[in-house]
C-alpha cells in the first residue's frame, strides 16, 4: 500500500493535469510561466520528484498541445521552452525518446517554414533541435532523414535575425561533427547557401564551410563557382571570410580551376561592362558618378585574393604567372569607372611584403623551406620575377616605372598633374602589337607607324591598353574637383599616364 505522503503527491498531480485539461489559453499561459519559473535547470530526477513520477503525464500534453496549435503560434515560445526543460535536462534520454515518438522532429522543421510564426519562436525551435542533435549522432540522422538540412538552410537563407542566423550555425556545425552518413549532405547545403541574398548567412556559411572542409576532405566541383560569386559583395566581413576559404581550397584538388577563375575575374566580360551609364552621361564637362556594378566589385576582391595568395605561397605565383596574372592586373588598373579595382590590382602587382617561402612544397607535399629575410619594399611579382619586371618596365615607360617602385608619397607637382585616362574594353585594344609607346604616354599607331619626330618602339605583351588623353589643356574644374595650377612642365610631359598607379602610391602599406 502507497504511503499518506505518496497518495498526497499523486493527488496533487492529479489535480494538476485536471487543471491543465480544463483550462483555456490564457490559464495554460500562466501555468506555463509558473512551471518554467519553478523548474529551470532541474534534472529529470528531480522533475519526476516534483511530479510525483508522473513527469511524462505533463510532457505527453505539451506535445499534443504543440502539434494541434503550432501553426497558429498560440503560446508557442512557452511551450517550446517547457519542451525544453525536459529535453535538456541531465539524464533525459527517456523525455527524449518519448518527445520524438509523436513525430517531434518534424514539428520543429515545420515550424522553420511556416511564415506567420514569429522569429522568436522559431528560435526557440532551433535550441531544441540543437538538444536533440546533440544528444547522439543517431539523432543528427534523424534530423537529416527527415529533409532537415534543407529546412535548417531555407530558414538560414530567410531569417532576419542576426541572433537566430547564428544559433542556426551552431546546429548546422553540430551535424558536420559526428555525422559521417550524412556530413556531405550538410556540405552540400551549406554550398547551395552561398548565393543567397543574406549578408549574415552568407557570412556564417563561409565559416561552417571551412570547418566542414576539414571534416570531409574531398571538394565539390560546383563549390569553386559559388565562392566567386560570393566576392560580388559590398560587405567586408563576407569577403573576408570567403577569402579564407579560398585559402584553404588551394591546396586540394580545385587550386587550378580556382586560380584560372580568379585571373579571369579581373576583366569583365563584354556582356557584363555594357551595362554602364548612358552615352548621355559621358560628357567630359560632366562628374562622372557611375554605380558601383558587382562586376567591378568582384574584380577587385579577385585582385585583393590573388594578392594574398601570392604573398603566402610562392608556387602559387608562379602558376598564376602561366595564367597572364600580370597580363590581367595591368588591365584591371585601367578600370576608371572603379577605384577599388584600380588599387587592389596596384597593390598586388606591387606588394609591400615578400612572400614567404616556408610554404613552398608544403602546398604540394613536400617539405616545408625556411623562408628567407624580406626585403624592406619589394614588389612581389616584379622584383620575383625578372621578366615580369621587364615587361612592366616597357608597358609603363621609365618615369611611371620609377613612380610605381616608390612607396612613398608622391610629391605635390605629380599630386597636381593627373593624367586623363579613359577605360578601353578588351575588345577595342586586341594587344599592345597595334600600341606605340612614346615618352611614357601611350598614343595610337596609325597604320603601324611610330610617332613622327620622337623615339618609339613596339611591345608584343598583350594587355589591353590605356589610352591617355594627353589633350592642350587641363581637365576642366569642378565644384568637387578644383582647377589644378599651372604645370610646371609642358602639359604632355608633367602628366603621367595609368593613373591607377598613382592613386594607390601615396599610401605605405604592409
Amino acid at each position: 500500500m502507497t504511503s499518506i505522503k505518496e497518495q498526497a503527491a499523486i493527488s496533487r498531480l492529479l489535480s494538476f493535469l485536471q487543471d491543465w485539461d480544463n483550462a483555456g489559453k490564457v490559464a495554460r499561459s500562466h501555468i506555463l510561466d509558473s512551471f518554467i519559473e519553478t523548474n529551470q535547470g532541474k534534472t529529470a530526477p528531480e522533475l519526476e520528484q516534483e511530479f510525483s513520477q508522473g513527469a511524462s503525464l505533463f510532457l505527453v500534453r505539451l506535445t499534443t498541445w504543440l502539434r494541434l496549435t503550432y501553426m497558429t503560434g498560440s503560446c508557442l515560445d512557452k511551450l517550446l521552452r517547457s519542451i525544453g526543460i525536459f529535453l535538456s535536462a541531465v539524464s533525459s534520454n527517456r523525455y527524449l525518446i518519448e518527445f520524438l515518438e509523436v513525430g517531434g522532429v518534424l514539428t520543429l522543421l515545420e515550424i522553420l517554414g511556416l511564415e506567420k510564426i514569429k522569429e522568436e519562436d522559431k528560435k526557440e525551435s532551433i535550441k531544441l533541435l540543437q538538444v536533440v542533435a546533440n544528444s547522439g549522432r543517431k539523432y543528427k540522422e534523424l534530423i537529416c532523414e527527415s529533409y532537415g538540412v534543407r529546412s535548417i538552410a531555407e530558414f538560414l537563407a530567410k531569417s532576419k535575425s542576426e541572433e537566430t542566423q547564428e544559433e542556426v550555425q551552431v546546429l548546422l556545425d553540430s551535424l558536420v561533427h559526428g555525422n559521417p552518413k550524412y556530413q556531405n549532405q550538410v556540405y552540400k547545403g551549406l554550398i547551395a547557401l552561398l548565393p543567397c541574398a543574406s549578408p549574415k548567412a552568407q557570412q556564417l556559411s563561409l565559416q561552417t564551410l571551412r570547418t566542414a572542409q576539414s571534416i570531409i576532405g574531398a571538394t565539390h566541383p560546383s563549390i569553386v563557382d559559388c565562392v566567386l560569386k560570393v566576392l560580388r559583395t559590398m560587405h567586408l566581413e563576407v569577403q573576408y571570410e570567403a577569402i579564407e576559404l579560398i585559402k584553404d581550397l588551394v591546396n586540394y584538388d580545385v587550386c587550378p580551376a580556382l586560380l584560372r577563375g580568379l585571373v579571369d575575374l579581373l576583366i569583365p566580360s563584354v556582356r557584363e561592362t555594357s551595362k554602364l551609364q548612358p552615352k548621355i552621361l559621358n560628357d567630359s564637362s560632366v562628374l562622372q558618378l557611375t554605380a558601383q556594378l558587382p562586376v567591378f566589385l568582384q574584380q577587385a576582391a579577385a585582385a585583393k585574393t590573388i594578392g594574398v595568395l601570392a604573398r603566402s605561397n610562392t608556387s602559387l605565383a608562379q602558376e598564376m604567372l602561366h595564367l597572364r596574372v600580370v597580363h590581367s592586373l595591368l588591365s584591371a588598373m585601367g578600370n576608371t569607372d572603379h577605384s577599388n579595382s584600380q588599387r587592389q590590382a596596384s597593390l598586388t602587382l606591387q606588394v609591400s611584403a615578400a612572400a614567404p617561402a616556408g610554404r613552398r612544397g608544403a602546398a604540394r607535399g613536400g617539405p616545408a623551406v625556411t623562408p628567407a629575410a624580406p626585403h624592406p619594399t619589394p614588389q612581389y611579382f616584379v622584383q620575383t620575377f625578372p621578366v615580369v619586371e621587364q615587361h612592366v618596365r616597357k608597358s609603363m615607360g621609365e618615369e611611371l616605372y620609377q613612380l610605381f617602385l616608390v612607396s612613398a608619397p608622391i610629391p605635390s607637382r605629380h599630386k597636381e598633374q593627373r593624367a586623363r585616362t579613359e577605360w578601353c574594353p578588351l575588345h577595342t585594344v586586341p594587344t599592345l602589337l597595334n600600341t606605340t609607346h612614346t615618352d611614357g604616354a601611350w598614343w595610337p599607331a596609325a597604320g603601324g607607324t611610330a610617332w613622327r619626330g620622337l623615339l618609339s618602339w613596339h611591345l608584343s605583351v598583350p594587355f589591353a591598353a590605356l589610352l591617355v588623353k594627353l589633350g592642350a589643356q587641363p581637365p576642366p574644374a569642378t565644384s568637387l574637383c578644383p582647377s589644378p595650377p599651372k604645370p610646371r612642365l609642358p602639359w604632355h610631359l608633367s602628366q603621367v599616364p595609368l593613373a591607377p598607379i598613382l592613386r594607390a602610391a601615396p599610401r605605405t602599406y604592409t
